[in-house]
């Protein structure tokens, strides 16, 4: 299918798509219509999130630059927090509190998977305890990050700048939220979709042995191994960053650990 081809909403979100990713993101989406011809129509003509055309706002990361693939559920479901990206919510934008004795900012105290994964992170890193993310512990960082030459990032977008620079491409299993439809049922459309885009990294960096290595993140997530390209990827599994156990996952410790995410790279 052409661009031409899709309602005005498809094509504008198409313009963020990366050149390079463009004709899997375009079979994806006719996979979809095959699979359900009434799914695409009936998504334009109600409401979803994210909005702002940026329903394939991940793929603006070119596909050669792709070293990890992270799917969770689902876009957030909130205007200005569905931005396009796995995990990436827009209304966050400072990640430590201004106050003296404050640790992570309001805002991703709000956000509760990414507060887990800032505390993963920083046990990770050796910083927190796993019987102590809280408090004084949290507050020792931040006043810590907060000083000139900390080398620790400061904001949301710098987070999301370190994964991609690490080769993340940031997904979710459904690439839309709607209010009246379980994200489960959302995920289970988008599935031909995905298969493509796996079909469409494994083409491209099979032949020199560097697949991405896929990191799923729940159990609507870890559906996609159903998908039989799948198979032919590494791939990492864990809770949704949600749950409180998230924390002490010693296998999200290990594989994110390395990449020190949360200083300046």
């Amino acid at each position: 299918m052409k661009n031409n081809e899709f309602s005005p909403s498809i094509q504008r979100a198409l313009e963020l798509v990366d050149a390079s990713w463009l004709p899997a993101v375009q079979a994806g989406l006719a996979a979809v219509q095959a699979a359900n011809p009434a799914y695409l129509a009936g998504l334009i003509d109600g409401e979803f999130l994210p909005t702002h055309g940026r329903l394939f706002a991940a793929f603006a990361l070119p596909l050669a630059k792709v070293r990890h693939v992270l799917i969770g559920e689902g876009p957030y479901p909130r205007e200005d927090s569905a931005t396009g990206y796995c995990f990436m919510d827009g209304a966050v934008k400072e990640l430590w509190s201004q106050e003296p004795q404050g640790g992570l900012s309001k805002k991703v105290n709000r956000a509760t998977s990414l507060r887990n994964f800032m505390k993963m992170l920083l046990v990770a890193d050796g910083r927190l305890t796993v019987e102590n993310t809280t408090g004084p512990a949290l507050a020792e960082i931040a006043a810590l990050a907060r000083q000139p030459g900390s080398g620790f990032i400061q904001t949301l977008p710098a987070l999301q700048a370190n994964l991609e620079g690490h080769g993340f491409l940031l997904l979710n299993a459904s690439l839309v939220f709607r209010a009246d439809v379980p994200p489960a049922k959302d995920a289970k459309a988008w599935m031909p979709f995905l298969r493509e885009i796996l079909g469409a990294l494994l083409a491209h960096h099979g032949a020199a042995k560097t697949l991405p290595q896929l990191v799923l993140w729940g159990k609507i997530a870890e559906q996609l191994k159903q998908v039989e390209a799948s198979h032919s990827f590494p791939h990492v599994l864990a809770e949704h960053p949600y749950n409180l156990s998230f924390i002490a996952n010693r296998d999200m410790q290990a594989f994110f650990g390395p990449m020190h995410l949360l200083k300046h790279i």
